[in-house]
């Protein structure tokens, strides 16, 4: 749950999601090293009398100024490939939950089991109990077992929407008569909290998506009790 004050990420709850946050630290520490070196070279020449004039024509200079930009573009493309495709791949997941964008509220559809599906409201802020977040708690939420491997079907019935938990590390959009899908694997119990991320109408900002991770027998006994309501 991100904080008033925070400057990075949030925590993250999935495997994909501590990738992203590797590869965002390996970016920026790039960014910074060439940061630094361009600074530095720029108060070299403020400060510093030209009076050499080798530098006019210096072969081994603008081969060093042109491979070094290949290689640092090569050192974060790669691993950015990498996860590109562990985002990518979808490989024999254990369950499968279609959520569905509507105007504006999401429905969510268990498809292994027999008659669980449900649709996930903003509670009202006149509605909220102390300690609860304003425009995010729902009535219903999306409940998925821990150490599981979830695959997620994401549609929209009326106008673009897009599914967006940032502790998962999951973002797709939902398209009207398109079928995106995306997987995540929550590593420990909690409570996520996304909204959604596509300018969908006057109420897109009372969009609000929970996912509620529990241990496999607390999700069972939840399955039980959601197909006899």
């Amino acid at each position: 749950m991100a904080h008033p004050t925070q400057l990075g990420f949030q925590d993250a709850a999935s495997p994909i999601m501590e990738e992203l946050l590797h590869f965002h630290d390996h970016a920026l520490m790039a960014v910074l090293l060439i940061s630094m070196l361009v600074l530095y070279i720029i108060s070299v020449l403020m400060t510093t009398k030209l009076s050499s004039t080798n530098t006019i024509d210096a072969q081994e200079i603008e081969m060093v100024w042109t491979i070094m930009p290949a290689i640092i573009l090569i050192v974060i493309a790669l691993p950015s490939l990498r996860i590109l495709y562990l985002m990518d791949e979808i490989s024999n997941p254990d369950m499968t939950v279609k959520t569905i964008g509507h105007q504006w509220y999401w429905s969510y559809e268990y498809s292994d089991f027999t008659d669980l599906s449900f649709d996930s409201y903003m509670i009202p802020t006149k509605d909220l109990e102390p300690g609860h977040f304003r425009l995010l708690e729902v009535d219903n939420c999306m409940v998925t077992p821990i150490g599981t491997a979830a695959r997620i079907l994401i549609t929209a019935e009326d106008v673009l929407h897009s599914w967006a938990v940032p502790a998962l590390g999951v973002k797709s959009d939902a398209i009207p008569g398109r079928l995106n899908q995306s997987s995540f694997l929550i590593a420990h119990p909690g409570i996520y909290y996304g909204q959604c991320s596509e300018i969908c109408g006057a109420n897109h900002s009372f969009m609000p998506i929970v996912v509620e991770a529990l241990p496999v027998p607390n999700f069972l006994n939840w399955i039980n009790t959601a197909q006899d309501a």
